[in-house]
């Protein structure tokens, strides 16, 4: 059962030497390779710099044309949502109407003479 113990403790010190070695080899790769990347990055954003610039004034553009379309739709909405809620208070408005036409007081007559 010891020497069970004793491989337990071997492999899990050569899983850690290797993690270790990958680790350092992986931390010197990214030292070594830090400038190409700088400079990689700093082409490629001089490069991509007119396309972002033509993308948002198209973006712009865009929306001035779909901005009155919003409100349109918008406004369709709200108009929808208060029918939703004014709908269930129609039968209430005729009781209403029916309660004022026959509590309403009779005109008066006016005498001619």
């Amino acid at each position: 059962m010891i020497e069970l113990g004793a491989l337990l403790v071997v492999g899990v010190v050569l899983v850690s030497l290797v993690l270790a070695a990958g680790l350092i080899l992986k931390t010197i790769l990214w030292v070594l390779l830090l400038p190409f990347r700088l400079v990689f990055w700093l082409i490629g954003s001089l490069l991509i710099l007119p396309f972002l610039l033509i993308k948002a004034v198209v973006g712009g553009l865009l929306m001035l044309l779909a901005l009155p379309l919003l409100v349109i739709g918008l406004v369709i909405g709200a108009i929808a949502f208060a029918a939703a809620l004014l709908l269930p208070a129609i039968p209430l408005l005729f009781l209403v109407a029916l309660l004022w036409y026959l509590l309403r007081p009779e005109p008066q007559v006016l005498a001619r003479s």
